[in-house]
């Protein structure tokens, strides 16, 4: 599976890239029916620390799932945008079964 990682106004480093591929394919692994993932990390420009912004798009045969999580750190971010995936994809499942 593809995962496309895209970073607005800053370069991302090899240890968050491959911690959001392997977040990623853990996930895809549950469910065949994923061909590919965007994610995208973006900088609030603000003076708060929640300012991390993680949003990712599972794409599926036949739709599109999306979650954006914002918080102090991209990881934190990235798990509780996972979290929110899976919960849609169970949802997912149970309306094509």
């Amino acid at each position: 599976m593809k995962v496309n990682i895209n970073s607005v106004h800053f370069k991302v480093d090899q240890k968050l890239e491959s911690f959001l591929t392997n977040k990623i394919e853990k996930l895809s692994s549950k469910h065949n029916d994923m061909i590919g993932s965007e994610v995208t990390l973006k900088l609030e420009n603000t003076d708060t620390p929640d300012n991390k912004i993680t949003e990712i798009r599972l794409l599926l045969k036949g739709n599109d799932l999306f979650a954006s999580k914002q918080s102090k750190s991209f990881e934190e971010a990235a798990d509780a945008a996972i979290d929110a995936l899976k919960k849609q994809l169970e949802k997912h499942k149970k309306k094509t079964k």
